[in-house]
């Protein structure tokens, strides 16, 4: 998962002693790191560097200084903005005050989020309001907007600008835009409330989203009562329970969750219709139309045309897997054996369980957090010449004693940045993997290259006495996942932090982190590193072609769902809706997914990526089709090929958003592509390996 984005738009240095317990004597530095427990005693003469080490930020206190510091730094930019001729230095400028914002921001809203203590999330929580403020302050600067619109109206000037040069200022001006500041004074004072109101709607939407529904008691059997949390005379039902065996316990939390709330549902309805008015506003024909522009489908016309293909050349399949799950529950329960929509998840893993013996713990001991890191450190080393070298923090520089932080060096360019990498469980923590920019790349006015800061945040196992982290493969495909955001980062090397790395268009950005998990479950890439963590015994050929070939069962049913999600959430925001969105969402789920709605229930509601991913909930599927394209044609028959590596370095990650991605992608294929090529591309990857498959049903 993606996060954190532009708000516009072993060193020992002293201090901290550790003392790592090796469960093996075997590893190399960057596997010592991660499989080993850290013993910490504090030395007192050593200074607190500051979170990051960013020196104001030693106590919570820092933070408003930290804030302070940076918006005095934006008045003097946004004057020199507006007072300098149009020329490169205009954007150059605009760069700089973004810089200095999100420098703050971003890592603020790490910090709000992960920090265990809550004076630093509370005091990071009110620098990102006071920040997020000034930001819509600058985006309706009429005289900020002027300059940069006396830039992007010469042509004279315009024609000596680079192509990343003139994207930035064209991506600049489309944050203006967006804002209404090209309108009357009328119209603009109605897109700021416009504005002011989606901002409470989108709050209200996604606490509402994952707040639990409950009913009495009476109203269920007593035997399932025990699966959900009891509230006095009432049970409160607070998920899905997607992956309980018991039929009717996931039959109960379906319809009891989903069931719709009117006041949630007025919310959306009126959240959707601010958006639509909003970009009609501003110019734009429909709310998606305005957020596409940018993307590779450029259109909701292109993403629409994307699902519906893709539906047609699935449906066979697709009916095929519904079949297979209706086998096994018949099989299951013979009494009731309809398929339903609360039986898809649980009944497709059941399927692939039976028939591939995948049971994580078969797995888990071959995979130790520090052996999959030396895999990363290898796999990075053999495709770009990148080594992940474990550095000893600073005192006061991470926020918990786990915090594990990496050097990324390039064999010749040097160090290209840092990763700190917060991968154990711990209370509080948010429960969700994800990559967070803390400080973006871009080349400063004295011609160095401001290093890029990223974190990774994961929940993992933290290692014990007996034992290292020991990951599943669902934990193994996460950790290269969110590894590729990070390479994004690490690698890119734009000129301006604006369009740095994963600050790029969302169905692009997703690219780097899927072609990581082909790598993950490659078993050329795997034998690097998989070894019992015990007996150093390699994990076997026909684990890795088991666990790859079950992923195809019930492919096309799963990818099916993602087509109905994405297809709903083009619709609610293609047009303004004459219908409610109940509505809308049976004859969407009709049309595009096979399974029937189930009357009272409002799943639409429940769809948190509503607010992040507002008409782009497609970019998953497209992205990864590309990362297949990428995948097949790049790296399928040489994981390890080094040319290939610094091609797609090249072509595709240094680069970040400063480039069209579609041009980007064309690139590194070498080929144009047509919407049949992405839909080619996601339906191939389902196909099974027939010997595989034979092998292991007779097995």
């Amino acid at each position: 998962m993606l996060t954190s984005k532009s708000l516009l738009n072993i060193v020992k240095l002293g201090g901290v002693r550790d003392i790592y317990r090796y469960v093996t004597t075997s590893w190399v530095p960057v596997g010592a790191a991660f499989n080993a427990v850290q013993h910490k005693s504090l030395d007192l003469r050593e200074k607190n560097v500051g979170l990051f080490g960013v020196p104001e930020l030693t106590s919570p206190g820092g933070f408003e200084v930290a804030q302070d510091r940076a918006l005095a730094e934006t008045r003097c930019l946004v004057e020199r903005a507006c007072c300098g001729p149009p020329g490169p230095q205009t954007v150059q400028a605009f760069d700089q005050l973004s810089d200095s914002l999100c420098r703050v921001a971003d890592l603020a809203e790490f910090i709000k989020v992960a920090h265990p203590d809550s004076a630093f999330r509370q005091a990071a929580e009110k620098t990102c309001v006071n920040i997020g403020t000034a930001v819509e302050k600058l985006n309706t600067n009429v005289d900020l907007c002027k300059s940069l619109k006396n830039l992007l109206d010469n042509e004279e000037v315009l024609a000596t600008l680079d192509p990343e040069t003139r994207r930035v200022a064209e991506l600049f001006m489309f944050d203006f835009e967006i804002s209404g500041i090209h309108l009357d004074k009328e119209k603009r004072k109605k897109a700021v409330g416009l504005n002011v109101r989606l901002l409470d709607l989108n709050n209200e939407f996604l606490i509402g989203s994952h707040l639990p529904n409950k009913i009495e008691k009476r109203a269920i059997p007593d035997h399932i009562h025990r699966h959900f949390t009891s509230d006095g005379g009432y049970v409160q039902i607070g998920g899905l329970h997607a992956d309980c065996p018991d039929d009717l316990v996931r039959e109960a939390a379906y319809k009891i969750f989903l069931y719709p709330s009117a006041a949630l549902l007025q919310c959306l309805e009126e959240l959707l219709s601010c958006r639509n008015e909003l970009a009609q506003l501003v110019g734009y024909q429909s709310f998606a139309h305005r957020a596409l522009k940018g993307t590779m489908a450029k259109t909701p016309e292109n993403v629409m045309q994307f699902l519906t293909l893709l539906t047609q050349r699935l449906s066979e399949r697709t009916a095929k897997d519904f079949e297979m799950m209706t086998e096994m529950k018949t099989k299951l329960n013979p009494r009731n054996a309809e398929l339903m929509p609360w039986d898809h998840p649980y009944l497709s893993g059941v399927i692939r369980a039976e028939r591939y013996n995948i049971e994580p713990s078969l797995y888990s001991p071959f995979l130790s957090l520090g052996a999959c890191m030396e895999g990363l450190d290898g796999l990075l080393s053999g495709l770009f010449g990148v080594s992940l070298q474990p550095q000893l923090p600073q005192a006061g520089e991470v926020w918990s004693a786990d915090v594990r932080k990496l050097a990324v060096m390039h064999e010749e360019e040097g160090l290209l940045g840092y990763i700190y990498c917060d991968f154990f469980q711990r209370p509080n923590k948010p429960h969700q993997d994800c990559h967070f920019t803390i400080r973006g790349g871009r080349r400063t006015e004295s011609g160095e290259y401001q290093l890029p800061v990223v974190v990774l945040l994961l929940s993992l196992p933290p290692p014990s006495r007996g034992a290292p982290p020991l990951l599943t493969p669902s934990m193994l495909e996460n950790l290269f996942h969110e590894m590729g955001h990070a390479l994004h980062s690490m690698l890119g090397r734009t000129r301006y932090q604006h369009v740095t790395g994963t600050r790029c268009a969302t169905d692009f950005a997703e690219v780097p982190s899927i072609l990581m998990e082909y790598f993950a479950t490659d078993f050329r890439v795997v034998s690097q590193f998989a070894r019992h963590y015990q007996t150093g015994q390699p994990m076997p050929e026909s684990m890795v072609a088991r666990l790859s070939e079950s992923k195809k069962i019930c492919g096309a049913a799963d990818t099916q769902l993602q087509v109905f999600y994405s297809a709903l959430d083009q619709i609610y925001h293609s047009k303004s809706l004459d219908r409610s969105t109940m509505d809308v969402l049976q004859e969407v789920q009709q049309k595009f997914y096979g399974l029937p709605y189930v009357p009272n229930t409002a799943w639409q509601l429940r769809f948190s990526h509503l607010i992040g991913y507002g008409a782009k909930y497609y970019s998953y599927l497209m992205s990864r089709a590309v990362a297949s394209m990428v995948w097949k044609q790049c790296f399928a028959q040489d994981p390890f090929n080094r040319v290939m590596g610094e091609r797609y370095r090249r072509e595709m990650l240094a680069h970040g958003g400063g480039m069209e991605p579609l041009l980007m992608v064309q690139g590194m294929l070498q080929k144009r592509l047509s919407l049949e090529d992405f839909v080619d591309a996601l339906v191939s990857d389902l196909n099974l390996d027939f010997e595989t498959f034979i092998m292991d049903s007779e097995s």
